[in-house]
């Protein structure tokens, strides 16, 4: 029994004053896995719940299978509930078919073959066995306890309450009770958000097994490229949201291919436009025919001068014509993508050829030795030099913030810290906050930078915010609107030591895209914590892996 497509046709959604979701349609069938990506407020999530049905569009129709999952973000159950009755919850429709497979059974057992009522008996069975098959209901119980262990609840007592879980947990357990039922259709928000690199392995498995159809918004590259086989573009385009066929990694190649088809024609189109331009403006005046006459041309010169100047007019208006139109439909510049440019304007960053080896100490911005954060960190010796590129990974809780903040200066440490004189040192934290928040993103960026850098380096052409966020209050801004804007600070005006607290959190994969190539071509000391894998996969320079600091 095949199930349908999940189908959505011209989808419209307005939320407030803006509208979020402009003519989307849609069609995911069985077998296919569609990530949705893109800038946050493009209207993935927003997208999903009309999908599920958690959400009503303003137009537009959505066509569901049978028995749909969708993982939210609050659990649907009550605090005081527990492990076991989520799990009672998940196992009920496959225990239902394996009790109506039962009465089946004995009903056909007791009923002749040409009695009445046993073709239809037969033809009953014979649905409920093809459901459960699908459901692989015979098996999910072991499911249940193989999920658990996979996505790291195996050591949670099943009595235990709800409302005892941590975020993580409760989000973790979610996507048990749903990867248990196994539905014919599938729809999740962020799902790797909470879980370590076997989990996120793990649910990429469980996923590639499933029968029917994923929708899935992430910002996650390496799951996007393990699980996908089609993307959905839904950044503002001409012709609106682009699908990609093929995972993460094919959707790279052919969104460079399309830069380059995009900056290509706009150089095409800058030219032909100055040319026309040139023509318009030039020629009358260049091939004018009010110089006066030879004396040898006297007496057909009125003629010619007439005919000329019909020549010229005639060359202006048609070069007129087509700049209107091309200036008309021209496409717009492609945005630029992120750079770390030097500190002092116009000067070159470092010659990687002139680097010293990493782990001289001699060369080291920042030293430390037998540094100990009691409960946070323990380090025996790490020496930071000018040009170093050093990625720090570890499980949640082994130190990866408390290292950079003692890199940073902020905050105190047992044993020997040691910082070369004069060296400037930024972070980016998790936590962003700005000390005036009734003022705009642009002036808190002018008047952080200065007005000569601030103007060599606008902070539209960084692509971190919308031009309608760049003149609001930062403290109505998101968490995220608040990091991209210390990030662009530190773009825009990079320190000889720069610390990344997990940077790619918040931005779109085109911008971490962006974001890691600007890694390696910046000036000074970069210093990046981070457990995204797509990253870390990636890393060019060296790696320093925290380990568990007992408490």
């Amino acid at each position: 029994m095949s199930e349908p497509a999940l189908l959505a046709h011209d989808l419209v959604r307005t939320l407030g004053a803006r509208r979020v979701l402009d003519g989307v349609s849609l069609t995911a069938s069985p077998g296919h896995r569609i990530g949705l990506i893109g800038e946050n407020g493009v209207g993935k999530s927003t997208l999903l719940r009309l999908l599920a049905g958690a959400d009503t569009p303003d137009a537009g129709t959505v066509e569901r299978p049978r028995d749909l999952g969708f993982l939210h973000q609050e659990m649907p159950y009550a605090a005081e509930q527990t492990l076991s009755d989520v799990l009672d919850d998940a196992l009920r429709e496959a225990r239902q078919d394996l009790a109506e497979l039962e009465r089946l059974g004995d009903l056909l057992a007791r009923t002749a073959e040409d009695r009445p009522g046993h073709a239809e008996l037969l033809d009953s069975y014979g649905q409920r066995l093809e459901s459960a098959q699908a459901r692989e209901v015979w098996d999910a119980d072991r499911r249940a306890a193989m999920v658990l262990a996979g996505l790291g609840l195996d050591g949670v007592p099943r009595s235990r309450p709800l409302r005892s879980l941590s975020g993580g947990q409760r989000g973790r357990l979610a996507l048990v009770a749903l990867l248990v039922r196994r539905p014919t259709a599938l729809l999740l928000d962020e799902p790797t958000n909470h879980l370590d690199d076997s989990a996120a392995v793990f649910l990429e498995d469980q996923l590639r097994t499933l029968p029917g159809a994923v929708v899935l918004a992430s910002h996650d590259r390496a799951f996007l490229d393990a699980v996908c086989t089609d993307l959905i573009d839904l950044d503002p385009a001409v012709d609106g949201p682009v699908r990609y066929g093929g995972a993460y990694s094919s959707y790279l190649a052919q969104q460079r291919a399309e830069r380059e088809r995009w900056e290509r024609r706009y150089a095409e189109e800058q030219q032909e436009l100055e040319a026309l331009r040139t023509s318009a403006r030039v020629t009358a005046h260049r091939v004018a025919p009010d110089r006066g006459p030879r004396d040898s041309e006297k007496m057909g010169y009125g003629l010619r001068a007439g005919r000329v100047q019909s020549q010229i007019a005639r060359r202006v208006r048609n070069a007129t014509r087509r700049l209107d139109e091309l200036e008309r439909r021209q496409v717009g510049e492609p945005p630029r993508p992120l750079r770390f440019r030097p500190v002092a304007l116009g000067t070159p960053p470092p010659d990687p050829q002139d680097a010293s080896d990493a782990s001289d100490a001699d060369d080291a911005l920042v030293s430390l030795r037998d540094v100990r954060v009691p409960g946070r960190l323990e380090l025996a010796r790490l020496d930071v030099s000018s040009t170093d590129r050093l990625l720090v990974t570890g499980a949640n809780g082994s130190g990866k913030s408390t290292l950079l903040s003692v890199l940073a200066g902020r905050l105190p440490a047992e044993g020997e810290v040691c910082r070369r004189a004069g060296v400037t040192v930024g972070l980016l934290a998790q936590d962003t906050e700005f000390p005036h928040p009734e003022r705009t993103a642009r002036d808190t960026y002018t008047r952080a930078l200065g007005f000569e850098r601030a103007d060599a380096v606008p902070l539209r052409s960084l692509g971190l915010l919308r031009e309608s966020d760049l003149g609001k209050p930062v403290g109505q801004l998101s968490v995220g609107q608040r990091r991209r804007l210390a990030l662009a600070l530190l773009v825009a005006s990079p320190p000889g030591l720069l610390l990344l607290d997990e940077p790619t959190n918040h931005l779109s994969p085109r911008l971490c895209d962006e974001l890691e190539d600007a890694l390696g071509t910046g000036p000074g000391a970069i210093v990046v914590a981070s457990h995204d894998r797509w990253l870390r996969r990636r890393w060019q320079g060296r790696a320093l892996r925290l380990g568990t600091v007992a408490r």
